[in-house]
């Protein structure tokens, strides 16, 4: 709780993945990917409540041995095309039919962002609450600059493929962008309703993180990137 407002945190972990296989239960280090992002959550001073929504009973298993209480996800909420945002509302909707549970703010941390750690979590409520925010979303710098990048056409032909005010620029010249890191999301519930969205259109900021702390696993080379950064952290 934070200035006497409550706050869910909801943790998306289905069984399926089709680009890395079972990856929330990869073994990362010494441990499964989604106990990185259950220890951040319930290790944050501000966090109420922390649930995992999963479709698979070895995801639960790993959230009761935390002493969660894990939300067994329905099928129609565990397809390749099932959004966040439908597995948020769920998960209210779950609370206060179910339980009886009102929340002011839900926090989504997605178990695929392990270097997330409860002092981000931290730092990104406070700052919700310093500018009196109604959503705060991580980013972190791009590391490439989008002025750089284009679509392709069949041909493969790259007229103007740059704009050519940018053809003699330095990367180091260029203004620095940031992007989505998939992190954190931080959002009133009312207004994520009403707009049935993390990514509301007023009052929202950012939380910025560096890059490392961003990674976000979603294919091998990510999980490997991941093992050699925990590597050296233990080095």
């Amino acid at each position: 709780m934070y200035n006497d407002k409550k706050i869910l945190a909801i943790i998306p972990a289905r069984g399926g993945s089709k680009r890395l296989k079972n990856k929330n239960i990869l073994k990362l280090g010494d441990k499964p990917l989604v106990s990185w992002t259950i220890e951040a959550s319930i290790n944050s001073k501000y966090i109420d409540e922390t649930v995992v929504s999963s479709d698979l009973d070895k995801i639960l298993d790993i959230a009761n041995g935390y002493g969660l209480n894990p939300l067994k996800r329905p099928g129609y909420l565990a397809q390749d095309i099932t959004t966040s945002i439908d597995v948020v509302i769920h998960t209210i909707d779950f609370y206060r039919q179910e339980k009886f549970e009102e929340f002011d703010y839900i926090i989504l941390l997605q178990p695929t962002s392990p270097f997330r750690n409860y002092k981000h979590i931290d730092e990104a409520i406070e700052s919700l609450f310093s500018k009196n925010a109604d959503a705060v979303i991580s980013v972190c710098e791009s590391e490439h600059s989008p002025i750089w990048t284009n679509t392709l056409k069949p041909s493969l032909c790259m007229e103007n493929f740059i704009d050519k005010r940018y053809l003699n620029y330095r990367s180091q010249d260029l203004d620095t962008f940031y992007r989505l890191n998939g992190a954190i999301y931080i959002c009133n519930i009312e207004k994520l309703l009403k707009e049935k969205t993390l990514f509301i259109e007023k009052n929202i900021f950012a939380y910025k993180m560096s890059q490392e702390d961003s990674v976000d696993i979603d294919t091998k080379l990510d999980f490997l990137v991941a093992q050699v950064i925990i590597k050296e952290k233990n080095e």
